[in-house]
């Protein structure tokens, strides 16, 4: 008699995955501690197993990718060209996010804002961010994964190696063997996904309840509402119009990355899923490891959308009129915020202060919006990894590229 061996893909294992911690999230909501204490921890562990290998997963990414090219003038040109797209959509993200909060701004309710909120304020003005790229030791930023100061001693090593020429080939084959070792090691990582997935969201859903929305739903509608319209006016005629790609396709692709990121909420555990699909879509692996690993870093357009929203929803809330230099302050701050935002769960949190406090709004108010940061985040986090993928395979175009056939 033969037997039929049944593979489920692993988009549909984190679906599966999803589906599973919301019900039994449901189910705990009378069991939170028990949630907390002993089913999150799994999901800890595979959130710090992933940490532990993204540090040399972008280093050994970005290296290899600039090192494939060959030619100093073409990474160059390539780091010209992303900045560029990063930037023009992240200004135009936390414009959205400031016009759709001004617009809904009368329907959000007022609070009194506690003001015994602890809040951990980071002021990082733009010197700041400029300093920090640049390390003082090569060691630390790979410890304490600092992904800015990472990314800059990939360009700088892999430059080196292109310009010293055949006396650097023992280095280049070294860097291939070593993000072959990397990626087989994630491999590992990624067979327990499911597992690890579930074991993060089960006791969200078991801390929130049904009711989690609660007196959040306006805030939580017009995010996600920003979300849907920036994909849809910026994302989509990016992929269509200058990647020339079918946007359902890219969409179909992408679905194990969103998936993932919708999950982890982290965009920076997501990198290898967004490196896959956008593999799949046909984007040539030099480009697209250099373009996902930078904007795992610096590209946050969902961090910039949550932030300006956020600042007018506390002005709101607080009955504060919000004044042009108001305005023109926040969206600075939220861009530059967004920009330093670290690719992990809740990376976005602290920096929210920075910018409260640059438009003159109570700083506590970061404390009332943190009980829904994470239902947010999960949103933000897939926006970050799709605006990555859909600026990857229009600078794809732009290379001499079309998107037809996955890279081999």
């Amino acid at each position: 008699m033969k037997t039929t061996n049944i593979r489920i893909s692993f988009t549909a294992q984190i679906l599966i995955s999803l589906l599973l911690a919301i019900i039994v999230g449901a189910m705990m909501t009378d069991e939170v501690q028990f949630a907390e204490s002993y089913i999150q921890p799994f999901g800890v562990i595979f959130l710090n197993l992933l940490k532990f290998i993204v540090a040399p997963l972008v280093l050994l990414s970005i290296m290899n990718g600039l090192l494939s090219m060959d030619d100093v003038t073409k990474i160059g040109k390539l780091s010209v060209k992303t900045l560029l797209a990063f930037t023009t959509t992240t200004v135009i993200a936390v414009t959205l996010g400031l016009v759709l909060g001004t617009v809904m701004q009368d329907h959000f309710p007022v609070i009194d804002i506690p003001a015994s909120a602890e809040v951990t304020v980071i002021d990082r003005s733009f010197m700041d961010q400029i300093v920090n790229i640049f390390p003082s030791n090569i060691i630390v930023p790979l410890l304490n994964s600092e992904m800015m100061q990472i990314i800059f001693i990939a360009v700088v090593f892999a430059i080196a190696i292109v310009h010293i020429g055949e006396k650097g080939n023992l280095l280049r084959e070294f860097t291939q063997s070593a993000g072959e070792a990397v990626t087989k090691v994630l491999g590992y990582f990624m067979a327990v996904a499911p597992i690890g997935i579930f074991c993060m969201l089960t006791p969200v859903v078991a801390s929130n309840g049904v009711n989690v929305l609660g007196v959040y739903a306006v805030l939580l509608g017009a995010d996600y509402a920003c979300f849907l319209l920036h994909t849809l006016l910026v994302y989509v005629p990016l992929v269509y119009f200058v990647g020339r790609c079918n946007p359902l396709r890219f969409f179909r692709e992408m679905t194990p990355a969103i998936l993932f990121a919708f999950s982890s909420d982290s965009g920076v555990a997501t990198l290898p899923y967004t490196m896959k699909s956008c593999e799949k879509l046909g984007v040539r692996k030099d480009i697209g490891s250099f373009i996902l690993s930078l904007g795992a870093t610096i590209h946050m357009d969902g961090v910039a959308i949550y932030l300006g929203l956020s600042s007018v929803f506390i002005a709101a809330c607080c009955g504060i009129d919000l004044s042009f230099q108001q305005y023109i302050a926040i969206a600075v701050s939220s861009t530059l915020a967004s920009v330093g935002t670290p690719g992990i769960p809740g990376g976005s949190l602290a920096l929210m202060a920075m910018v409260f406090s640059s438009a003159g709004l109570p700083v506590e108010g970061v404390a009332l919006i943190a009980g829904i940061d994470r239902i947010v985040d999960m949103g933000r986090t897939v926006m970050s990894i799709t605006g990555d993928a859909a600026c990857a395979v229009a600078i794809q175009r732009f290379e001499g590229c079309s998107i037809n056939s996955p890279q081999k």
